[in-house]
């Protein structure tokens, strides 16, 4: 992830509108009786029961029995699992939070929510409804419609850490689905960019034929990955799509990607995210700047639904089988499914964004912040998630889980992966270490040599089937590519590996041997720490900075449709042009620039490790040299289907024999790293390398391996 797309999320306030409802910041001793549409589940006030005994006098709380609302039967519940779960005939909320002094459980018809109303409020008793530091509830009743939320209330005190405010309903960061808008890019009631969200309760009705379907389990040597964006895959009209920009669109496109050759798609973010955070007239295009990418999270576990075809339709639960429709879909053309998740940071940004989740449920847990409450921004997006709080570890870790065993997907890329290897907060070093720290205390964001989430990742039971993918770096300037701690089991997005080939190919100076390497799989970085070639996901382009096209077309980054003047963006992007910058040029630099795109996916598809490709380059797409393309929902970011059409007996017949070469030589995709007997480096004279600072020729031959020589299949 660039540092360049992350905007400020603060162009504009949120507009929350919330019914009138001021709790209580001190809980009573004693609760109120139940009206219509407020229930609390109440205690009597404490009875003393005098023991004449003894010196003391004990007291008994006598308990009245739970009471009955409107609609709900109410118990106290259970404190796991977190979340909304089906059981014994009803549905048991538990969330937690350690610092609110009152938790009150938020129920909203759909219509209700759409008009911001509540339609039921029940209060959790701390003395019965709160286990350690865990509120929950059990209902019983008719959910139908039915979506939730919570009030809590405490300090509202940043500098302490907190961020109580019992005018908010917050999304539970265990909610399986997130309901506010129902179309991509349309603003909700009165303009507002942030409208009222709910989360899905579940109901029996929550079912999901997948027709057998299994994991595939590709070893990940044989995987070709195709980095993709899901709206952007069929929105164009060229697609032809009865559901353009949805998960069904790229069900109705999978074909497409089976010709290509690819076996796994990996997915740009698909949690919920609001796609207008950034909205803005651009006047340079006079269109609107939206979120595109999506890598600002507002649920971990909850799809886009605004990518689903069903929108909200019966509250979510339409848009999660759509997206296991997917799966299912992508599973049966022998493809894996990838997706790109976000644990670095959230959408709430610094201490001026919204209240919409993690900071209003417990922020000095779910955030990395300074002593003062300052957050620590390693995102680069105003703040930063604390993943190495035990709480927050075990979360994601549900998270992952629950993706794998629900959704089957196959496995998971993490964006500004470095962030989880930094220390978390020390608000309560009691509560994180076990004791107090005394001495030399661990600086908060400091990078550790054994994470306990990335221990925790490893070594899960569930997890070790799936890939775990990680960008080696953030913006703080942790750059771990060759050093991820891995566990045998990581790979990483080799950056090291795109600049070298870039350098490489365009012909700069002193980076034949590099190069070399990069072919061999990238030994210098991953050998020696006991990994192997398919460690690496070797890449040239991917969503962020030029694609394939734009990469032997331009020298320079032209974002002015960004409306930034040209300032976003990186400006090293070890790109040429060819001999003129821009589409329009002579007929023998268009063709010197064709053959420099072969020349780069020849090379990704002849190196050991795992090649990706960036969905679009398979053609030829073109951003028009912009490298920083977060913010356009249009032509900018869509696939041209109609040009692929064209490039049919082109470059994209080229792609598809390439992939098809690679599948078939067992010389590629070895699970060792070719060794010097059985490599030969050539030159233009055969059996003579030339590796001179000048050398831009570089060949090999490797022939088909057998079990008993190193480098081997296994």
């Amino acid at each position: 992830m660039d540092l360049a797309r992350c905007l400020s999320v603060f162009h504009y306030t949120p507009k929350f509108i919330i019914p009138p409802f001021r709790q209580q910041t001190t809980p009573k001793p004693n609760f109120t009786t139940i009206s219509a549409n407020h229930a609390k589940i109440s205690t009597s006030r404490m009875a003393t029961v005098k023991a004449r005994g003894g010196a003391a006098e004990a007291e008994t709380a006598v308990v009245e029995k739970l009471k009955l609302t409107k609609r709900f039967e109410v118990s106290e519940g259970h404190p796991a699992p977190f979340g909304a779960t089906l059981r014994d005939g009803g549905v048991n909320f538990a969330i937690y939070s350690a610092n609110a002094v009152s938790a009150t459980l938020c129920l909203s018809t759909l219509s209700d929510l759409q008009q911001n109303r509540v339609t039921e409020r029940i209060s959790l008793d701390p003395l019965t409804c709160k286990t350690g530091d865990v509120w929950h509830v059990f209902l019983k009743g008719d959910f139908k419609d039915m979506l939730y939320g919570y009030i809590f209330d405490g300090q509202f005190s940043p500098e302490k850490g907190h961020y109580y405010d019992s005018s908010k309903i917050l999304l539970d960061p265990y909610g399986k689905a997130v309901i506010s808008r129902a179309e991509f890019g349309a603003l909700g009631p009165e303009d507002n960019c942030w409208p009222q969200m709910a989360c899905m309760v579940p109901t029996s009705e929550d079912q999901f034929d997948w027709e057998g379907d299994l994991p595939l389990r590709y070893p990940q040597r044989d995987l070709i990955v195709y980095e993709m964006h899901v709206r952007g895959f069929t929105r164009h009209e060229s697609s032809r799509t009865e559901f353009p920009g949805t998960y069904h669109g790229v069900v109705e496109k999978l074909d497409h990607l089976k010709e290509l050759g690819v076996n796994c798609i990996e997915l740009m973010p698909c949690h919920e995210f609001n796609e207008l955070e950034y909205y803005s007239y651009n006047s340079v295009l006079g269109d609107y700047k939206l979120n595109f990418w999506g890598y600002s999270t507002v649920n971990y576990f909850s799809p886009m639904i605004r990518y689903s075809s069903a929108g909200i339709d019966n509250c979510g639960h339409a848009a999660i089988n759509e997206f296991k429709h997917l799966v299912k879909e992508a599973h049966k053309r022998g493809i894996e499914v990838f997706m790109d998740v976000v644990f670095n940071h959230t959408a709430e940004g610094n201490e001026k964004g919204p209240i919409l989740s993690f900071r209003g449920v417990d922020n000095s847990v779910y955030y990395m912040l300074a002593p003062k409450g300052e957050y620590y921004n390693y995102s680069g997006c105003g703040n930063t998630f604390n993943c190495n709080h035990p709480v927050v570890r075990q979360f994601i870790l549900d998270c992952l889980r629950y993706w794998v065993t629900e959704m089957h997907v196959d496995g998971f890329r993490f964006d500004l992966a470095s962030i989880m290897t930094r220390s978390s907060s020390l608000w309560d070093s009691v509560n994180v270490y076990g004791n107090p720290l005394e001495g030399n205390l661990i600086t908060t964001g400091t990078p550790l040599s054994s994470p306990p989430l990335i221990d925790m990742l490893s070594n899960d039971p569930v997890l070790r089937g799936v890939k775990l993918i990680a960008e080696a770096w953030d913006t703080g300037g942790l750059y771990q590519v060759g050093t991820f701690p891995h566990w045998g089991i990581w790979s990483e997005w080799n950056g090291k590996y795109r600049d070298i080939v870039r350098q490489f190919i365009k012909g700069t100076d002193r980076f034949a041997g590099a190069f070399a390497e990069c072919l061999c799989g990238s030994p210098n970085l991953y050998q020696e720490g006991g990994r192997k070639p398919w460690n690496s996901v070797n890449f040239v382009c991917a969503h962020d900075g030029f694609s394939l096209a734009d990469l032997v077309t331009y020298n320079n980054k032209h974002n002015l449709a960004n409306g930034e003047d040209n300032n976003d963006g990186e400006s090293h992007n070890n790109s040429w042009n060819c001999g003129q910058e821009g589409e329009f040029a002579s007929i023998s630099v268009k063709k010197l620039r064709k053959r420099q795109m072969r020349n780069f996916f020849l090379c990704l598809m002849v190196s050991q490790g795992v090649p990706m490709i960036c969905m679009g380059d398979e053609y030829g797409h073109t951003k028009g040299g912009n490298n920083n393309t977060y913010c356009h929902d249009n032509y900018i970011n869509y696939f041209h289907w109609d040009k692929k059409e064209e490039s049919s007996s082109d470059f994209f017949r080229f792609c598809c024999l390439m992939t098809k070469f690679r599948r078939e030589c067992e010389s590629l995709g070895l699970n060792d790293f070719p060794t010097a007997e059985r490599l030969q480096w050539h030159g233009h004279t055969p059996e003579m390398p030339d590796w001179s600072d000048t050398s831009r020729f570089v060949a090999f031959t490797l022939p088909v391996p057998s079990p008993d020589k190193g480098g081997g299949l296994p």
